[in-house]
């Protein structure tokens, strides 16, 4: 069963906070628990569980270890996920020097970009020429990629992805992308997200003052 976007995003947070009762001592806790903590109904978070099957005790709620390995498995964090990057630009260099992937189970195995001033074979994760990431995607099986290129290339670097193999992609140029039927593309526009949060905020400030 594939789960809409709003779904996978609850059950991420779900993770997060079986990590945070972890810490704190607990060995299991209940809907009501989760639900506080993500900020959704209890009804909700039960549920999401029921989709795939997850179920409680209503006396001694949810073991806090199993629901986390399930959780895992279903996020596909029971292994390790490598992924390309195509961009070595200001984007791509915040992503391959961000430490908190490798600790969730995902790995950037390798990065590329037509600009042989950024091409570096010998570091920890590779700076590769983009001509070369088509046979690299498919000699190692890779699924996921990630685009942070110009908009005017992100198409051709997104077809050139769908060629070698690619089922998924997370797009940072700010341009809509044409996959197929067989490929996941999750758009991550950073302007287009703070326009919204400066929109609601000077919005909210013209309510108050009108008031």
């Amino acid at each position: 069963m594939i789960a809409n976007k709003n779904y996978v995003i609850r059950l991420s947070n779900y993770r997060n906070a079986l990590k945070r009762f972890k810490k704190l001592g607990f060995i299991r806790v209940f809907s009501d628990n989760l639900a506080d903590a993500v900020g959704v109904s209890s009804s909700q978070v039960r549920k999401d569980f029921s989709l795939f099957g997850i179920t409680g005790n209503k006396k001694g709620g949810y073991q806090v270890d199993e629901l986390t390995k399930k959780i895992d498995s279903l996020l596909g964090k029971d292994r390790v996920q490598s992924v390309v990057l195509v961009g070595a630009g200001k984007i791509g260099k915040a992503l391959i020097n961000y430490k908190a992937f490798e600790p969730e189970g995902i790995r950037i195995v390798a990065a590329f970009d037509i600009d042989e001033k950024e091409i570096n074979r010998k570091t920890p994760i590779p700076v590769l020429p983009l001509d070369d990431l088509e046979v690299y995607i498919k000699k190692n099986k890779i699924e996921i990629g990630i685009i942070a290129v110009p908009e005017n290339v992100a198409q051709s670097v997104m077809d050139t992805m769908i060629e070698a193999g690619i089922k998924g992609v997370l797009n940072f140029a700010p341009i809509h992308l044409r996959g197929n039927d067989d490929t996941v593309i999750n758009n991550a526009n950073l302007r287009l997200e703070l326009e919204n949060v400066i929109y609601f905020v000077n919005a909210l400030g013209k309510t108050k003052r009108k008031r």
